[in-house]
């Protein structure tokens, strides 16, 4: 049972900035998922993938993986980089 680390991203749908500074505790998928026969539907028994723990900081989900003792790899945000544009460079 092993969880991933990670600062929530924006959504491709939003502007602002909301929520983007809580930090993620996922598990990952244990068991693969299988097609129901009658439905078409996928799914597994793995209920630990439905779980998704929020924090403010990412010391503070390193610490609950330590005191439950649940492996957990940190992933690194990725630097953002604005580009900086004129509304005439629009028209060159």
């Amino acid at each position: 049972m092993t969880a991933r680390i990670y600062q929530q991203p924006k959504s491709a749908m939003q502007s602002g900035k909301a929520k983007t500074d809580t930090w993620v505790l996922e598990f990952e998928q244990t068991e693969a998922r299988k097609p129901d026969p009658l439905m078409g539907w996928t799914g597994s028994g793995d209920t630990q993938a439905q779980v998704k723990l929020n924090f403010p900081t990412k010391d503070a989900a390193k610490a609950y993986a330590e005191k439950y003792g649940i492996p957990a790899r940190v992933h690194a945000t990725p630097p953002k980089s604005l580009k900086i544009q004129a509304y005439a460079d629009n028209f060159r």
